[in-house]
């Protein structure tokens, strides 16, 4: 039974920034343009957070919008919906959004698209809320235009990110049209369970289909960059179009790559020179990571994974907007030379190391829970595994101190210019710290909400690929339930591992 929102969240959170856009686009003077950003993103966040606490006051797994209008023109109510996956994912880019527009000097509003800024934020909100298979199959390729689109007005070349968002689109279409639907579920086998494979390892970026998101970060603004990639719409995709109907060896083959990719994009971070790359690379290793626990794993891993693309998306997105704001002072950052900036901007250079740290899994920090069940999750049944994520994360962490002490330490940065922060850039990365330590410190309503979702997840799904070794954290186990768990026991454990 899907439950019903008690106000029209979705709807109003993906108008709004539709409204922003296009006064955006009328409006000449970039000073004015800014403040309609950035009051269209700030009342979607609210929205976004007011339809996370509002679901989660239903206690149910899934609900639709509030006035659904599609439901209205269509007769179906299951097109706009969140569930205990997604419902925090809105709120989460919502707020993303709007810091990044926040911390958005005014000398670079000239360079930075407020109107394709809001049309993004409106596809990525709708794009997080459907379940219709085929309306999320054509907004995953609307998502991909204001990129191309900035790129365009930019004079760069869009050849490369053309290509393979096209491939994406196109495999993921053909994939869809011959999944199998005969009796009334739908299945894919063969040819259509290896192009929807092969489209999600195009959107996420998988080894070797890789090279779309370095040239995007080299070629577009970064904030534009950085919002396409950390809200993650590739891994919902995955989690909403894929494994619901692709067979065990599809998943598997994507778990593999998404292994391979996070280490091969742990050591191409630790040798990067150039900024971007180092910082695309890293963003890359980490959603591998998340990628691969929520295919590989049992459902403590598949908890962790959760809890990791929660702080994944709030801490490297601090972490990226600390080397953008230094970016606004002194160009494009070269990570073959010292830099020295720590003088002149202590406020970024302590919340570069905190967000920083805070990806990797830093301990009192929001990442620290998610990292130690993701391997936790892993070493359980695949020790390898666990090996190559515990690897992964420590070249990160070197790769990230590298970068550090390269931008704030070393020789002294003269200059007559101030370059100290200003109260703009501050305040959008100390609400993410704040958020990163505060979940660090109070993680139990977050691993909660996630372990639920995790154990409702398999348990729809009913693929056989996971075992689900624990209820929910809020339920108690009966001794009706332990006899039959334990009778069922021997019968688990002599089949393949999940």
């Amino acid at each position: 039974m899907i439950g019903e929102l008690h106000l029209p969240w979705l709807e109003i959170a993906i108008l709004l920034p539709l409204l922003g856009a296009a006064a955006c686009a009328c409006i000449r003077k970039l000073h004015h343009a800014h403040l309609i950003a950035l009051i269209s993103a700030g009342l979607t966040s609210l929205c976004t957070i007011g339809e996370w606490i509002d679901f989660a006051t239903l206690h149910a797994f899934e609900a639709h919008d509030h006035w659904d209008l599609l439901q209205r023109v269509t007769g179906r109510s299951d097109i706009l919906v969140i569930d205990e996956l997604s419902a925090p994912l809105p709120a989460l880019a919502s707020v993303l959004f709007l810091l990044v527009l926040l911390a958005t000097l005014r000398t670079k509003l000239e360079r930075f698209p407020l109107s394709l800024t809001l049309l993004s934020l409106s596809l990525t909100n709708a794009t997080l809320s459907c379940h219709d298979p085929w309306l999320l199959i054509i907004l995953l390729s609307l998502s991909v235009l204001p990129p191309l689109v900035e790129l365009r007005q930019r004079g760069q070349s869009t050849r490369v990110f053309v290509v393979h968002m096209g491939l994406f689109t196109g495999l993921l279409l053909v994939g869809w049209a011959l999944v199998d639907r005969t009796d009334g579920t739908a299945s894919a086998s063969g040819l259509s369970a290896a192009l929807l494979t092969a489209a999600a390892i195009l959107r996420a970026g998988v080894v070797p289909v890789h090279c779309w998101m370095t040239d995007l970060f080299e070629k577009a603004s970064f904030g534009t960059a950085l919002l396409f990639l950390t809200p993650m719409t590739g891994a919902y995709a995955v989690m909403h179009l894929v494994f619901p109907v692709v067979p065990g060896w599809a998943m598997q083959s994507i778990a593999v790559l998404s292994l391979i990719t996070s280490l091969y994009a742990a050591g191409m971070a630790a040798v990067q020179t150039d900024a971007r790359r180092f910082f695309c690379f890293l963003f890359l290793s980490h959603s591998s990571l998340v990628l691969s626990g929520l295919e590989l794993v049992n459902v403590i891993g598949l908890t962790g994974a959760l809890c990791v693309w929660l702080s994944v998306g709030l801490s490297l997105t601090g972490y990226g907007l600390t080397i953008r704001a230094v970016e606004a002072r002194i160009g494009r950052i070269q990570l073959n030379r010292f830099y020295g900036l720590a003088e002149h901007t202590p406020t970024l250079a302590g919340l570069s190391l905190i967000t920083g740290l805070s990806s990797i899994g830093f301990p009192g920090t929001l990442g620290f829970v998610g990292m130690e069940l993701l391997v936790e999750g892993c070493v359980e049944f695949y020790p390898l595994v666990g090996l190559i994520l515990v690897i992964s994360s420590a070249l990160n962490g070197i790769s990230i101190l590298r970068a550090w002490f390269r931008i704030f330490t070393g020789n002294r940065f003269q200059t007559a210019v101030s370059l100290r922060s200003q109260p703009a850039e501050r305040f959008s990365v100390i609400i993410l710290t704040l958020l990163i330590i505060g979940g660090g410190l109070w993680p139990q309503p977050g691993v909660a909400s996630r372990h639920h979702a995790a154990v409702e997840l398999l348990r729809l799904k009913g693929k056989g690929l996971f075992k689900i070794d624990a209820e929910p954290l809020a339920e108690e186990q009966t001794p009706e339930k332990s006899e039959s768990s334990a009778n069922a026991a021997p019968e688990a454990d002599s089949g393949s591992p999940p």
